[in-house]
């Protein structure tokens, strides 16, 4: 698959846009933050 089609999800805490990633392939529907950072500033 190609960039440009992966599903994208903004963070809410910094509000930037962030793509799927194969690491969260199991779990995206319960990926709400775009790192480890803006999950612990939530």
């Amino acid at each position: 698959m190609k960039k440009q089609h992966l599903p994208q999800k903004t963070c809410p805490v910094c509000l930037r846009p962030f793509s799927w990633r194969k690491k969260w392939e199991k779990h995206w529907e319960e990926v709400k933050y775009c790192s480890e950072r803006c999950r612990r500033n939530k």
